[in-house]
């Protein structure tokens, strides 16, 4: 059994297949990319998420009653 892997690993015929392979369209070698977004779309992310997390938190807050508004108060 092992003796097999170890004859599929040895093939040249699979290091030919990889040498031939062509880059994704999309794909850039730079490695600036995450998850397909640029630098500013990243930043947006990331402001939109702390922006819903201050606007989640104080709700919950408020619905606890943790925190009271002056004019409520």
């Amino acid at each position: 059994m092992f003796e097999d892997f170890r004859k599929q690993i040895d093939d040249a015929s699979f290091k030919d297949e990889e040498q031939h392979e062509e880059p994704l369209a999309g794909s850039t070698s730079q490695g600036s990319h995450f998850l397909g977004m640029t630098p500013p779309q990243r930043f947006i992310v990331a402001i939109l998420l702390l922006m819903m997390t201050i606007v989640l938190g104080t709700l919950f807050l408020l619905v606890t009653s943790k925190i009271v508004p002056p004019f409520l108060g």
